[in-house]
């Protein structure tokens, strides 16, 4: 063969454009000659690398992504005027008593800063502006309380001197008759110890209490020993009973009412009004005298009272000034005293 016709195909190669040879370059950046790039070399079946293509789903998310909204700005400010039309205006009427609780401080703060006419007597005349709705409230609920028995308080307990001793009178005279019944059917558990103080000086209105009422003291001593003062030397020893009534501190008295009802009093030293009052609480609370005698022990009249039953009044009555009262009326009317 001629050696000049072995080199054709060379030099054709060498002609041929790098692309021709190596493939389609990236279009990103020039492809480089060999003399640039001989290290690597030919390599006639070189693969090269894809190009990267976005795979379907990124290019059905960029195509469902919401377009912004290019409408003009006169359409959004027609939607946006009518919500700011329907807001209610927070701020309370001028010269109302909510609007006179937020801003009369503001207005003395301010006259105090500075101190000009126009500022402290525009503090002054808002301070008697509140001054008057308070005489009127005032005239206005003397007027609606005197013209109902139901929320006049002397009704139930008189404040003149001559009608309040009255009915201390009847107090007295009632809770007597009732502590006499009660003493013909309960006694008094009385815990002591022989070295309490509060014991010797509780002992004496145990004695009057028995000797006023009839009622019968049961005395029990915690240590054993007697008291020194020689009140109850006839009394038992404890046996657990203390422990059993949860007793921490004596003197301590119990309302006991054969067989099994015992009642607490107190654990510490009372005086004789207050261990009658609290023994008839306990008896109202027991049972034993109904509520009404008790209340007239206190020295307030039977009168009903405002106690509705739990959802007797519903959401919508509490709406309306006249249809409350009017509920409130029958539910005073219907319910009974405590």
């Amino acid at each position: 063969m001629n050696p000049k016709h072995a080199l054709h195909p060379f030099l054709l190669v060498l002609l041929l454009p790098t692309s021709a040879v190596c493939g389609d370059a990236s279009v990103d950046r020039p492809a480089a000659s060999y003399f640039e790039d001989k290290q690597r070399g030919w390599f006639w079946y070189e693969v090269l690398p894809e190009s990267v293509k976005k795979s379907q789903p990124e290019i059905q998310a960029d195509q469902e992504k919401p377009k912004p909204d290019i409408r003009p700005p006169s359409d959004f400010q027609a939607e946006i005027e009518p919500k700011t039309q329907a807001q209610p205006s927070t701020e309370p009427q001028p010269l109302s008593s909510a609007w006179l609780k937020q801003n009369l401080e503001h207005y003395l703060n301010q006259a105090i800063d500075d101190p000009s006419p126009e500022n402290v007597a525009a503090f002054y005349y808002l301070q008697r502006v509140m001054m008057d709705k308070a005489e009127r409230f005032t005239n206005a609920a003397r007027y609606v309380v005197m013209s109902d028995p139901q929320l006049d308080e002397t009704v139930r307990r008189p404040v003149a001197t001559y009608a309040a001793n009255e009915a201390n009178h009847q107090a007295s005279v009632v809770a007597e008759r009732a502590l006499n019944a009660i003493a013909a059917q309960a006694g008094i558990l009385f815990f002591f110890r022989s070295d309490c103080p509060y014991c010797h000086v509780q002992a004496p209105i145990l004695a009057m209490l028995e000797n006023a009422y009839g009622f019968k003291i049961y005395p029990v001593s915690l240590d054993g020993l007697p008291m020194p003062n020689g009140f109850f030397s006839e009394f038992k020893r404890d046996n657990g009973q203390a422990a059993m009534l949860g007793v921490e501190q004596t003197p301590a008295l119990f309302l006991m009412k054969p067989p099994k009802q015992i009642v607490p009093l107190a654990q510490g030293a009372l005086s004789l009004e207050e261990l009658t009052g609290r023994i008839l609480l306990a008896a109202k609370e027991a049972g034993w005298i109904d509520a009404s005698q008790y209340q007239t022990t206190q020295g307030i009249r039977n009168t009903p009272m405002l106690l509705p039953a739990a959802g007797s009044i519903s959401p919508a009555v509490t709406q309306d000034p006249l249809s409350l009262i009017q509920a409130l009326q029958r539910s005073a009317h219907l319910g009974s005293t405590p």
